[in-house]
């Protein structure tokens, strides 16, 4: 797709919708969540504008720096935000842009053809959810500056400077609100991974981060020259390719299509899609397009080759995909998402346009490169056998046990049918889980104990991972099914329990398990985890009573430190396991919606995700204990 701009950009290309309100009363609304991942988002916001600038032909490197004192720095060398008044507001564009909701050049007669920040709230945004926020602004020679508290203009645009005149683009620097998010320290890994996917996508673009945190110090420069073919071959490292990438990349109908794939010895897929430099973790109609052209494409080549004959049924998708790796950009001049953070591309017409393209180029290269073909259609077949093993496999171990109201195995189960208000509790070892069935509000809290450490599902081999008790448990109890490699069983509206929350010991074991069980999900159920289901429960460590008041219970040992300099002669109590909580305490302390602590799991990044649980989970032990040295000492529970 071409660069161009549509239509000139300044101060009058700045549109707006509607004014700043409620962010910071529901900020989740606008950046997915007030966690690290929420925190991060503000940064990535800032950064696609700067994309929007590169795309649109005016800016070829950005800067990502994370200052000592906790703010975040994002500077291009872009055309700089315009700075002329805006006739509708009368009021410098710059201040609209970052003042008013949904103000921005991306709007009907807008300066971008084509960009990510559909929605034209990410600046106005991260304003509204900083202490502080400075603009700084080069454009025609001269300097400017604007600076915003908590949303508010503290100072009216101001010229502070000159600068040679082809010396343009904008820097943001701010402050996220601590009274906002739970956590204002930026997570740099994920950061920098989401800054190296942005240039694979944009060839042309360079990127460079800046870490000058303490002992944390580090500057990388990410530049991609080979896009997502480098970005396909990047995934697939460590494994074994069986043809070289495969990449095309086309225009129709006013929407450009890149893709790039290609097939390991391993069965897995992975299909990574984007829309406008936009990760759609959700994938969207563009992935779904293509999904479809391929697997009719291999099909059909598989009855011309006669390896399927006229009695065979046709592979499914998931035989086709199964040891793909693919990367999918579109670039739309007018996309759709499902919500702000845009994990699901919506628009009808690239579903349609990747399709085309899709089936096209693919039959133009197969058609050159046979034994390619072959490999593919040598994968599709192995999965289909498998699959249909796997198939009578699951007929025998899960069909036939049906899931009872009254409960299933070791689960309680609550009263309510309603999904929306139940939730199930898994809780370590028989003594917590007769504690926990005994404190439960019965109407909605069901309880599912689970003995010991299950099964490792990242080692396991399917028929192992189908006939392990607790996790055969966990699928009729959940009752949405499940998916991995061979076929997708899984229906997230089929799930019983709006929140699945994991209870264990704070100790070692207890955080062994919380990661055996996170790795289930994130294998063969990870719609539970990015549709927000999946919970970790956080028991008090301590409780101490002081000689006179009222005892309270403390969560970490920071919390008990903090207590101790304000506290003399208390009685403290440790607990070393949920056992040896009475019901009543357990009920006061975990299982109370008006007074307990969660932690909702999360995925920030999903290639890093994988990548970290192959690493921890896997058989490879030098690169395990390499990660858990570097990273031991910034441990979380977001994925």
């Amino acid at each position: 797709m071409s660069s161009e701009v549509t239509k000139k950009y300044d101060a009058n290309s700045i549109s707006i919708l509607e004014g700043l309100e409620a962010v910071r009363k529901r900020p989740g609304m606008y950046i997915g969540s007030v966690s690290t991942k929420g925190l991060n988002h503000l940064i990535y916001e800032i950064v696609d504008n700067s994309v929007d600038e590169h795309l649109a032909g005016h800016c070829s490197q950005i800067s990502v720096t994370l200052e000592k004192d906790g703010t975040a720095v994002i500077k291009d060398n872009g055309r700089g935000i315009p700075v002329g008044i805006n006739e509708k507001t009368g009021l410098p564009a710059v201040e609209v842009v970052f003042t008013m909701l949904h103000a921005g050049g991306k709007f009907g007669d807008g300066g971008y053809k084509i960009s990510g920040g559909l929605h034209g709230v990410g600046a106005s945004v991260v304003n509204a959810l900083s202490e502080w926020l400075e603009v700084t602004i080069k454009v025609e020679g001269k300097v400017y500056n604007q600076r915003y508290e908590r949303g508010k203009v503290m100072y009216p645009l101001k010229e502070t400077g000159t600068c040679r005149k082809s010396d343009t683009g904008t820097t943001v620097r701010f402050l996220p609100d601590k009274e906002i998010f739970e956590k204002t320290y930026f997570k740099a890994e994920a950061i920098k991974s989401r800054m190296h996917e942005t240039a694979y996508l944009n060839p042309n673009l360079t990127i460079v981060f800046e870490n000058k945190r303490y002992s944390e110090e580090e500057k990388i420069e990410f530049h991609e020259e080979d896009g997502i073919k480098a970005y396909v071959k990047t995934l697939n490292n460590g494994k074994s390719a069986l043809h070289d990438v495969v990449y095309y990349k086309r225009e129709s109908e006013g929407i450009e299509v890149e893709a790039a794939f290609q097939f390991v010895d391993e069965f897995q897929e992975n299909i990574m899609g984007f829309c406008n430099n936009i990760y759609t973790q959700e994938g969207g109609t563009h992935i779904t397009g293509f999904k479809a052209k391929f697997t009719t494409v291999i099909n059909q080549y598989a009855r011309e080759l006669g390896i399927l004959k006229e009695k065979d049924a046709n592979f499914t998708g998931s035989d086709v995909r199964n040891g793909m790796t693919a990367v999918i950009a579109v670039k739309h001049p007018d996309p759709r998402f499902e919500g702000q953070t845009k994990t699901k591309l919506d628009n009808p017409d690239a579903g349609k346009v990747v399709a085309d393209v899709t089936g096209e180029e693919v039959v133009l290269y197969f058609d050159k490169n046979l034994e390619d073909l072959k490999q593919v259609i040598s994968c599709a077949e192995k999965s289909a056998k498998i699959r249909k093993a796997e198939e009578k496999a699951k007929t025998n171990l899960l069909v036939k046990q049906k899931f009872s109201v009254g409960g299933n195995g070791k689960l309680a189960n609550c009263e309510s049918r309603n999904a929306q208000e139940c939730e199930v509790f898994i809780v370590e070892g028989d003594s917590a889980g007769g504690s926990a069935k005994m404190a439960r509000n019965r109407k909605i809290q069901a309880i599912m104990p689970i003995r010991g450490k299950i099964l490792n599902v990242e080692k396991a081999s399917m028929d192992k991972v189908l006939a392990n008790a607790e996790i055969k448990e966990m699928i009729n109890a959940f009752g949405c099914g499940f998916s991995e490699g061979y076929g997708n069983d899984f229906d997230i509206t089929k799930l019983r329990y709006h929140k699945i929350i994991i209870m264990t010991d704070a100790d070692v074991d207890g955080a062994h398990i919380d990661t055996l069980l996170l790795t289930f999900f994130y294998r063969f159920m990870p719609d539970l985890i990015t549709h927000g289901h999946v919970y970790i429960a956080m028991p008090p460590l301590y409780k101490v009573v002081p000689k006179r008041g009222e005892g309270e219970y403390l969560y970490d040992d920071k919390a008990l430190e903090k207590y101790r300099k304000t506290h003399t002669g208390f009685t403290l109590q440790r607990y070393k396991g949920l056992g040896e909580m009475d019901a009543e305490q357990l009920w006061e302390t975990t299982l109370n919606p008006e007074t307990r602590i969660l932690k909702q799991v999360e995925i920030e990044d999903a290639y890093m995700a994988s990548e970290v649980t192959s690493m921890l989970m896997g058989t490879d032990v030098p690169p395990r204990r390499k990660f858990i040295h570097d990273h031991a000492h910034d441990a979380e529970i977001d994925i």
